[in-house]
């Protein structure tokens, strides 16, 4: 009789409470959650907790995950999102300690273990630029070690298709880290992640976040069920659309990721209205702007904008960008058309925004750069920051 699928056992324990089905998910996936787990905070008590709170999500959500659903993709992803929000507040310091972490763990005489290394600190972010079919791709390839035929089953595409997306995305990830100062074959980088991403969770924890989990949190510690909520609200904040959140949202490509701004204009600033000229919508945009990235809370971020030029500054010395943009203002929605001048890295390259005015409010609206997508709305996704800036 062939082995229940991931999607089957949930379907059995969501609908008859099955503890052993649920418990066989645990054991099929806490190595990979553990170890997205242990990448972000470097302490493995902490990792062990994130886990036990990424399973409890997954019981309480596990009758309204689609058939389609490739669980692994989407714990890894609640996983990074769970990861996050524990490191709301010091995002910085603890990604140092953990690549002191991995470097005092890591065998440095051996090139695959210095490789990874260097990758260890970026690879969950590098994952979080791809799209979502690719990063589910990548992870059931390399994480979960499955072959061309059943990623092709998994993502229910032919094996060709699966083997291109495949490549393209192995083709993002080392343009990522080839621009974060990684030199590597593509093709290493494929065999260092498939040896080194995924480590062996500590012994007994599986049975115990099983009893837990498939309780849906019931004897879970303050702590625990604390965490979870966070990473619950970071979830269902990545789904929701701007139009049901007071403010407005404004997305602004940098290089490889989208950037969301809430642009909020003091009173005495000139509304634009619409259906005005192009040269009033400039001028509602003209000025000095500064605000903080709700990602990283307490990192300042500056926006200029002086006539068709504008300068992005974040909290980090490299995260900058200045360019040039035409507006559109035939299209529904309007359009912003993006030329980015410095970094040299970034330069000619040219971003497609959406924009709306709605009262003192500016929303804009940009797929991450290479992902082939043009932006259809106003919606915010996991690989895009959301930034409030006020005009001063």
């Amino acid at each position: 009789m062939p082995e229940a699928n991931d999607m089957e056992l949930l379907r059995n324990y969501s609908r008859h409470g099955s503890e052993t089905a649920f418990a066989e998910l645990v054991n099929r996936h806490i190595n990979l959650v553990y170890s997205v787990a242990l990448r972000h905070v470097g302490i493995t008590a902490h990792a062990e907790e994130i886990t036990q709170a990424v399973f409890i999500i997954l019981a309480r959500k596990a009758a309204g995950l689609r058939e389609n659903t490739v669980l692994a993709g989407w714990l890894f992803e609640t996983t990074r999102l769970t990861s996050v929000g524990f490191m709301r507040g010091e995002r910085r310091r603890q990604l140092r300690e953990q690549e002191a972490y991995m470097q005092s763990n890591l065998n440095e005489s051996a090139a695959g273990d210095a490789i990874w290394n260097q990758l260890a600190p970026l690879l969950d972010e590098a994952m979080s630029r791809l799209g979502k079919e690719d990063r589910d791709a990548v992870i059931l390839r390399f994480f979960k070690e499955q072959n061309v035929r059943d990623v092709a089953a998994a993502l229910q595409v032919s094996e060709a298709a699966a083997q291109r997306r495949i490549l393209r995305a192995l083709d993002k990830l080392h343009r990522f880290f080839t621009k974060h100062g990684v030199s590597s074959a593509t093709g290493i980088i494929a065999g260092v992640i498939t040896d080194q991403s995924v480590q062996a969770a500590p012994i007994g924890l599986a049975k115990t976040i099983s009893a837990v989990a498939a309780a849906k949190g019931a004897t879970a510690s303050v702590s625990t069920l604390t965490l979870m909520k966070g990473a619950l609200k970071i979830m269902a904040w990545s789904k929701m659309k701007t139009g049901a959140v007071i403010g407005v949202v404004a997305i602004l490509a940098t290089g490889t990721t989208g950037l969301v701004i809430k642009h909020e204009r003091q009173a005495r600033q000139p509304r634009a209205v619409a259906g005005s000229s192009g040269a009033s919508s400039m001028q509602s945009l003209q000025g000095h702007w500064t605000g903080s990235n709700t990602a990283h809370p307490g990192e300042t971020c500056t926006l200029n904008i002086s006539g068709d030029q504008f300068e992005y500054r974040g909290a980090e010395p490299n995260d900058w960008v200045r360019g040039k943009f035409v507006l559109n203002e035939n299209t529904n929605p309007k359009q912003m058309d993006v030329t980015i001048n410095e970094p040299a890295s970034e330069s000619g390259k040219s971003i497609l925004i959406l924009y709306q005015s709605v009262g003192n409010n500016l929303t804009l609206a940009a797929g991450p750069h290479g992902s082939g997508q043009r932006p259809v709305d106003f919606t915010p996704s996991p690989q895009v920051d959301v930034l409030e800036f006020q005009h001063e």
